[in-house]
């Protein structure tokens, strides 16, 4: 099983920056990718971004390209979310997920953060 614990989020003025963090706790050698999605208030939950354990391959939303970087420490479990030129849209709270597979077979299960609010707002 995998626990992941989002913190980092607050209150940022638009144009500024927030680094978001996520630590993973329990099997995470059986982790394969995390990522960060966020969910504003009437909206679905979108990804942001992902990133492979192993090889460190990254995917990123279309809207945050160029704004936005996410990096591992393998060493220490965790991921980060670096957030720079916030825009006011890019306010929502956003989830860590981890995907990782069972101890004893091959299926992908997938753990979830409880959240953690951003706000970009003057």
């Amino acid at each position: 099983q995998v626990q992941l614990v989002e913190s980092g989020g607050g209150l940022v003025q638009p144009g500024g920056s927030l680094r978001l963090s996520c630590a993973a706790s329990g099997s995470i050698f059986s982790i394969n990718a995390m990522g960060w999605y966020r969910q504003a208030p009437t909206k679905q939950r979108e990804l942001v971004a992902s990133i492979a354990i192993f090889g460190g391959n990254t995917n990123y939303a279309d809207s945050v390209k160029g704004r936005f970087t996410i990096s591992r420490d393998i060493s220490k479990g965790t991921v980060s979310l670096q957030m720079n030129s916030l825009k006011a849209e890019d306010t929502a709270v956003y989830f860590c997920n981890a995907l990782w597979v069972g101890p004893s077979d091959d299926i992908e299960y997938e753990s979830w953060g409880q959240g953690t609010q951003v706000t970009v707002s003057s």
